[in-house]
């Protein structure tokens, strides 16, 4: 199913040391939501140059100061693209998720794949890391056999809320499409500011050499039991190989609603 979008504009809002535009238009196509989408893309730090949107062939280009590195084809009809900033700090990473409507999830996290940054979509809603976490994700310690955490997060729509768990290595690895990644069991529940709970578990892929989290075949229940999602990743797409920075994602598009492929993109 393709895109339809019309009448676009582009907005620009300054937060901080940080720029943010979007791109906002009428989508006809996605049933049960808004019409109204905001696509956000993250300028990482004042003075850089705008935004470019994806071209229309379904090609992403990341800010200016930033270079793609990594693309990733899942499950649950995602594409998502990594890129690398040198406005941020060592270590920061930036994955934006595509589902067949467009850009819906975008990430930032550090050396230590702590949540420093998120933005969801429809409606927009940027996510930090607040300072002083009781016990901070560490990928380090992950790669050691087991990592506990417990932090809290803010929203900018005044929502927070507090998140524990722990991350554990299988011991097992799994070759996809060539890359060799470890197992890892999870657990977390985030208490919110609302009075609701949820809460994830199941399983996950990591890259040590990249410090990164894949998704994998997991549970999430907010509220009204425990659903299972998978957003394993199936293809990895390195610069000059085709499907590279590509928009368009290839696996389970019309078998998937649009809210769970929204869930599948909270893996780390």
């Amino acid at each position: 199913m393709q895109r339809v979008c019309h009448a676009y504009a582009i907005c620009t809002d300054v937060c901080g040391d940080e720029i943010f535009a979007w791109v906002s238009g009428v989508d006809p196509i996605r049933e049960g939501r808004s019409v109204r989408k905001l696509f956000i893309f993250s300028l990482i730090a004042l003075g850089a140059g705008p935004f470019v949107p994806p071209a229309a062939a379904g090609a992403f280009t990341p800010p200016a100061g930033c270079t793609g590195w990594l693309t990733v084809q899942s499950r649950a009809c995602r594409v998502s693209n990594y890129y690398t900033c040198t406005q941020d700090a060592a270590g920061d990473q930036w994955r934006t998720d595509f589902d067949q409507e467009g850009l819906f999830f975008a990430s930032r996290t550090n050396a230590e794949a702590q949540w420093v940054e998120s933005i969801e979509m429809n409606p927009m809603v940027r996510q930090t890391l607040d300072d002083g976490a009781e016990d901070p994700a560490s990928f380090t310690e992950l790669l050691g056999g087991l990592d506990t955490f417990a932090f809290n997060l803010s929203r900018d729509n005044g929502e927070s809320s507090s998140v524990r768990g722990f991350d554990r290595l299988t011991g097992k690895t799994v070759v996809i499409d060539g890359i060799t990644l470890s197992q890892t069991e999870f657990e977390f529940t985030e208490d919110k500011s609302d009075g609701t709970t949820s809460k994830q578990r199941g399983n996950e892929f990591v890259n040590p050499d990249w410090r990164l989290f894949f998704a994998g075949p997991t549970e999430w229940d907010g509220g009204s039991g425990f659903v299972p999602m998978d957003g394993s990743p199936l293809q990895f797409i390195f610069p000059g190989e085709a499907g590279f920075f590509s928009t368009e994602p290839l696996f389970e598009c019309d078998a998937v609603l649009s809210g769970y492929a929204t869930e599948a993109a909270y893996g780390k």
